[in-house]
């Protein structure tokens, strides 16, 4: 085990959503930018302990899962900030937010699956995630 310590304990999947989060806050909280870069780089430090820990092998479904957690994250992003200014107020987007969320999470189970990883699942995936789908994703 290398002498260098992760900055993050989450598992990898959960490292690449957050990383996926900041990405997004960078963009949009540009007050913050400085934050949001920094912590992207402890968040890379740490992703990067994990692969050469791991001896993980890139292949196409992990890359896949990868952009499907940021795409998955933007939406959400768009659908909680209109709510928040008031500008939708619309149930059913709300409810879609939540289902995405569970959506999410069945998709970095699916990363960690992909990387032979048990620890760090989360088996509670949202039951609101199954009336959407359309949102359902081909990563089986």
């Amino acid at each position: 085990m290398s002498d260098i310590q992760r900055k993050y304990l989450p598992s990898i999947a959960e490292l690449v959503d957050r990383l996926s989060i900041d990405q997004l806050k960078e963009v949009f909280l540009a007050e913050h930018k400085d934050n949001f870069k920094n912590e992207m780089s402890d968040i890379e430090h740490d992703i990067q302990l994990a692969i050469d820990e791991g001896n993980f092998k890139l292949t196409p479904r992990l890359i896949r899962a990868i952009i499907v957690i940021a795409q998955i994250n933007a939406h959400i992003w768009y659908n909680e900030s209109a709510a928040r200014k008031g500008e939708d107020q619309d149930l059913n987007k709300l409810r879609l937010t939540h289902g995405l969320n569970g959506i999410r999470q069945r998709v970095k189970n699916i990363l960690l699956d992909e990387l032979c990883i048990i620890k760090g699942k989360d088996f509670k995936t949202d039951c609101l995630a199954a009336e959407f789908k359309d949102w359902e994703i081909s990563l089986k």
